[in-house]
C-alpha cells in the first residue's frame, strides 16, 4: 500500500467532501484528486520519471495539496522546502537531491530559477498559480490539459521512498531524510489510533506543511482519513482563532510559542464548541503555558514527541488516556523506545540517558549519507540525540539535547549552519552560535565571532551577510564580536560556558 492508496480510497469515498479550505476556496477529494492527476501530467512532458525526486516550494495553500499529490502520482517522491530559503540554500537542496523538477508558485520563481542557475542538468519548473512565462522549458498548471492516462506506477511499493525531508546535522549541512510509503504510513495509521480521529474532523494546518510535523499530523493524516483541512499560511493568532470558529475545527495542532501567544489572545466572539482536541510538539512545553491556554480556552493540550527521521511521531499524551503535563507521553502503538547510555545498554526507569527508537516508521536512511546513516541507525535502533528519561509507567521527559539544535518557533536551526555562513565574511575567523531563551519563538540564535587580524567588521555588516544567505529564522539575532572564546584543552569551543555567561 501507497499513499496514493489512502488518498484514493478518501477520494472514491467522499468525492464532493471538503479536503482543503483556505478562507473562502473549497477544493474537494474530486477536485484535489483531478488536479493532481493534471499535475502529475505536466510533470512526465517536462521529465519526471518514475522514482524521480521534485522539490515543492509552496506555503499552507490548497496549491501545496494539489504540488505534494501531484508528484506522486507521477511515481515522484516529494522534496518539500521552506518558501523562506534563500538562492544558495535551495541550490544546495538542488545539488544534493539530484531533484528533476521544481514545483512552486509564481511568487517563488525568481529565486527558484537563480538556485537552479549552472546546474549541470536541466530542472524544470511548474508554476501551479500563473503562467510560467520568462524562460524556455518551464511548465503551468494552468490550461493544462486534465489527465486522461495516468503514470503507471503499479511498480511502486510500500518500501518506496514517498518524501525527502531535509534535515541539518552537526555538519551543518542539511541532509535529506528518505522517508518511505510505508513509514508514513504506519505513523499515521498509530497516530490516529491513539487520537481517534475521523472523517468528521477538521484539522487547521497553520504548521508548516514542508516540515515533518505539520505534513504528517495535519495533511497526509486528515488525507488518508477523507477529513477536512483548513490551512493558514502564517501564525497571526486573530486569524486562526476566526477560522477555528468559521469552519468548525476539531483539531489544532501546533508547537508551544503559538499555544503561548493564542493564551494572551482575546476570545473573540464565535462558535468554538466543535473544537476539541490539540496537539503540541517541537520544542518542549511550558507549566505556565498549558495553564494559561486551558484557562482561557478550556481545551486541554496533548504534548508529542518525534524527529523528522521517523516520520515523525514518536509519543503522544493519550487523549484518552492518563496524560501526565510535563511529559511528552508513551510511545505510540508500533513504536519502541529505550533510553540508553553511551555503550547502548538500557538504563533503569528515571536515568536520564539517550532516546533511541525502533519501528516501522524510522527512516530508510539520509540520502547520500551512508556514514550519518550508519551512525544514526545502530544495532536496529535509531539514535536521537536527545537525552531524556522515562517513569515507571512508560511516559517519556525530554530533559535536554545531545545536539545544538535551536528550535525557533518549532524550526529547527542548527547552529553549525549559521557558523559555516559567518565564517565565509572574509573578516571572521571563528564563529559559535547558541540558542537563547525567548519569551515568544521558545529560542533565538545568537551568536560569538572573532575576527581576523588586520580586519573590522560590525554586528549589522554580519548581521546583514547572514540576511543575505539564510532564512530569516536562522539569522542570529544579535552578534557578538569576542577576542577568544571559551575552549576546552584540545580547543573546541565550550558553548555550555558561552549559553550560561551569555
Amino acid at each position: 500500500m501507497t499513499l496514493l492508496d489512502l488518498f484514493a480510497a478518501s477520494a472514491g469515498r467522499v468525492p464532493d467532501h471538503p479536503a482543503i479550505i483556505f478562507r473562502e476556496r473549497r477544493l474537494t477529494y474530486r477536485a484535489l484528486a483531478q488536479q493532481a492527476a493534471t499535475l502529475s501530467g505536466v510533470l512526465r512532458r517536462a521529465g519526471l520519471r518514475v522514482g524521480d525526486r521534485a522539490v515543492l516550494v509552496c506555503p499552507n495553500l490548497p496549491e501545496f495539496g494539489v504540488g505534494y499529490l501531484g508528484v506522486l502520482m507521477a511515481g515522484g517522491a516529494v522534496v518539500p522546502l521552506n518558501p523562506l530559503l534563500k538562492e544558495d540554500e535551495v541550490r544546495y537542496v538542488l545539488e544534493d537531491s539530484g531533484a528533476t523538477a521544481l514545483v512552486c508558485l509564481q511568487a517563488s520563481l525568481p529565486i527558484l530559477r537563480a538556485a537552479r542557475r549552472g546546474l549541470p542538468r536541466p530542472v524544470p519548473i511548474v508554476v501551479l498559480d500563473a503562467p510560467a512565462d520568462g524562460e524556455p522549458g518551464d511548465h503551468t498548471l494552468l490550461g493544462a490539459p486534465a489527465e486522461s492516462q495516468r503514470a503507471d506506477v503499479s511498480a511502486l511499493g510500500s518500501e518506496d521512498v514517498a518524501v525527502c525531508l531535509y534535515t541539518s546535522g552537526t555538519t551543518g549541512r542539511p541532509k535529506g531524510a528518505l522517508l518511505s510509503h510505508r513509514n508514513l504510513i504506519a505513523n499515521l495509521e498509530s497516530f490516529r489510533a491513539v487520537l481517534r480521529v475521523t472523517e468528521e474532523d477538521v484539522f487547521l494546518a497553520v504548521l508548516p506543511l514542508f516540515h515533518a510535523y505539520g505534513a504528517t499530523v495535519l495533511f497526509l493524516e486528515p488525507l488518508s482519513l477523507g477529513a477536512t483541512i483548513v490551512v493558514e499560511p502564517r501564525f497571526v493568532p486573530e486569524a486562526v482563532l476566526r477560522a477555528i470558529a468559521q469552519h468548525r475545527v476539531t483539531l489544532f495542532a501546533g508547537v508551544p510559542s503559538m499555544y503561548a501567544v493564542l493564551a494572551a489572545t482575546p476570545r473573540p466572539a464565535g462558535d468554538f464548541s466543535a473544537w476539541r482536541l490539540c496537539v503540541s510538539g517541537g520544542a518542549p512545553l511550558p507549566l505556565s503555558v498549558v495553564e494559561a491556554f486551558e484557562t482561557q480556552f478550556g481545551i486541554p493540550i496533548y504534548e508529542g514527541y518525534g524527529p523528522t527521521e521517523c516520520a515523525p511521531v514518536l509519543t503522544v499524551n493519550p487523549p484518552f488516556g492518563a496524560r501526565k503535563v510535563g511529559s511528552v507521553g508513551p510511545p505510540i502503538p508500533q513504536v519502541e523506545l529505550r533510553v540508553v547510555d553511551d555503550r547502548g545498554e538500557a538504563v533503569p526507569a528515571g536515568t536520564v540517558g539517550e532516546i533511541v527508537a525502533r519501528g516501522p516508521n524510522v527512516m530508510r536512511g539520509y540520502l547520500n549519507r551512508p556514514a550519518e546513516t550508519a551512525e544514526a541507525l545502530r544495532d536496529g535502533w535509531y539514535h536521537t540525540g536527545d537525552l531524556g528519561r522515562a517513569d515507571a509507567d512508560g511516559y517519556y521527559y525530554i530533559v535536554d539535547r545531545k545536539k545544538d539544535l535551536i528550535l525557533v518557533g518549532g524550526l529547527n536551526v542548527y547552529p553549525r549552519e549559521v557558523e559555516l555562513v559567518l565564517c565565509a565574511h572574509p573578516a571572521v575567523s571563528e564563529a559559535a552560535v547558541v540558542g537563547m531563551p525567548d519569551p515568544i519563538r521558545g529560542e533565538t540564535p545568537k551568536a560569538f565571532v572573532i575576527l581576523r587580524d588586520g580586519h573590522a567588521a560590525g554586528a549589522q555588516e554580519l548581521l546583514q551577510w547572514c540576511r543575505q544567505r539564510l532564512a530569516n529564522y536562522k539569522v542570529p539575532r544579535s552578534i557578538v564580536v569576542v577576542p577568544d572564546l571559551p575552549r576546552t584543552v584540545t580547543g573546541k569551543i565550550l558553548k555550555s560556558e558561552i549559553r550560561s555567561t551569555a
